[in-house]
């Protein structure tokens, strides 16, 4: 992971707190025909042998791969009129196109195209396939009607992965909702803490998570820290958790809710306690999900004093008002339509389609993984989201949401849509 103290703004998604649970792939599912199957959705040759110089992170398709769709539902993406009992999301995936747009009639935006790698894929004509999208998006009744309008007025451009092949690890990320006080109490007692004034004049190497808030993460006060604290929480645990999600939803004693969102942070990189745990045998590797890391510290909180303070990076917030989960692209991020990848090779507020396997909870409660694919907007980034080969997906707001993220790291692929020259 890279420094967390660049220059790239750093938003919801600080860092994946889970590296190492199982990771699921398209290989062992057959979906559809032999010619048809996911693994068509692949990067034609490998591009080590087109010619010696990195490629660039985005390649234009011949074909689109939706044409190689029949009779595969999971081509389609049918949360948008509503799947499995779930309800509609249409209205939400053209909020996020909306928030898209206004992003680029800014001069952030513009900026930002201006510095793109990939001429090809200009800021109008970003812009001008997002309003057609919505168009096709109002006018279609089911996700083959969409996915055959989609074929036939785009062109598909696939991240070269992390193997120049088109393979993307994705893992997702999301907004805890937490009880809070504004005051420090018996009961709220571990705090989280506005951005310092004087950051930036802060000598290097800066102090560690253990110099800052000492082991038990209740001696701020004794330091730099001190004055710094917004709000108090009952659990060591939740904000450390807010660090690595970047933000959160909080539940004051009066009834009353706010938000809080990233500010900024120390400059190290981060390290996951999750992985830590492994290392030193306390939860076998394949047990290393969020759910499986929550309930070893429900049964030794004392723990928590040894790897929190392993992890020498620290964040920083500041209190949001109530207002909604935000990107890097300074637009509120939208539950499984908004997706986080490296800005400096993706282009932010485009249109993209993700296609990999991600965790549903059923009626009964139980989660399972289905392959899906989403038509998203890109509209973050995050510390730990390096590479064409990462995708950190958003999922939304509270528990359901935090399981589900805290299970998915999973292969898939990752495609932007922009409208064929003659469109």
């Amino acid at each position: 992971m890279q420094n967390l103290l660049s220059n790239i703004t750093i938003s919801l998604c600080v860092v994946p707190l889970v590296v190492l649970v199982p990771i699921l792939s398209f290989e062992s599912r057959e979906l559809s025909p032999p010619e048809c199957r996911v693994q068509k959705w692949q990067l034609p040759v490998p591009l080590s042998t087109q010619n010696q110089t990195a490629p660039p992170p985005l390649l234009p398709l011949q074909n689109s791969p939706l044409f190689c769709c029949e009779g595969d539902t999971s081509c389609l993406d049918r949360q948008i009129w509503g799947e499995d009992s779930q309800p509609s999301d249409k209205k939400a995936l053209i909020a996020a196109i909306d928030r898209s747009l206004q992003y680029l009639q800014t001069s952030r935006a513009e900026a930002a195209y201006q510095r793109y790698q990939i001429a090809e894929i200009g800021r109008p004509h970003v812009i001008k396939s997002l309003k057609r999208f919505r168009q096709l998006l109002l006018k279609s009744n089911s996700a083959a009607e969409l996915n055959a309008a989609i074929a036939r007025e785009f062109d598909f451009y696939q991240s070269v992965g992390s193997d120049a092949k088109g393979t993307v690890l994705f893992t997702a990320y999301f907004e805890p909702l937490y009880y809070a006080s504004r005051i420090p109490t018996a009961e709220y007692r571990y705090p989280v803490y506005r951005l310092p004034p004087d950051l930036n004049s802060w000598q290097k190497p800066h102090p560690t998570r253990l110099e800052l808030e000492g082991a038990d993460g209740l001696q701020g006060s004794q330091g730099k820290l001190r004055g710094l604290e917004l709000f108090w929480f009952r659990d060591r645990l939740e904000p450390y958790i807010i660090q690595i999600q970047g933000s959160a939803r909080l539940q004051l004693p009066d009834g009353t809710q706010t938000t809080i969102g990233y500010a900024g942070n120390t400059a190290y990189n981060y390290k996951s306690i999750g992985r830590e745990l492994a290392n030193d045998s306390k939860l076998p590797l394949e047990e290393v999900t969020m759910p499986k890391i929550l309930d070893y510290f429900q049964k030794y909180p004392q723990e928590l004093n040894v790897y929190i303070p392993r992890d020498p990076s620290f964040v920083f917030f500041q209190e949001k008002y109530g207002a909604p989960a935000q990107g890097s692209i300074n637009v509120p991020l939208t539950a499984e339509r908004s997706i986080a990848t490296d800005k400096s090779l993706m282009p932010p507020g485009a249109l993209a389609i993700i296609r990999a396997p991600f965790p549903f909870v059923d009626s009964n409660g139980k989660t399972e993984h289905r392959i899906v694919s989403r038509y998203v907007l890109d509209q973050d980034t995050g510390g730990a989201i390096k590479g064409a080969g990462r995708v950190d997906y958003f999922l939304g707001t509270g528990k359901q949401a935090g399981d589900r993220a805290g299970v998915t790291v999973s292969y898939g692929q990752l495609y932007y849509l922009l409208l064929k020259p003659a469109s």
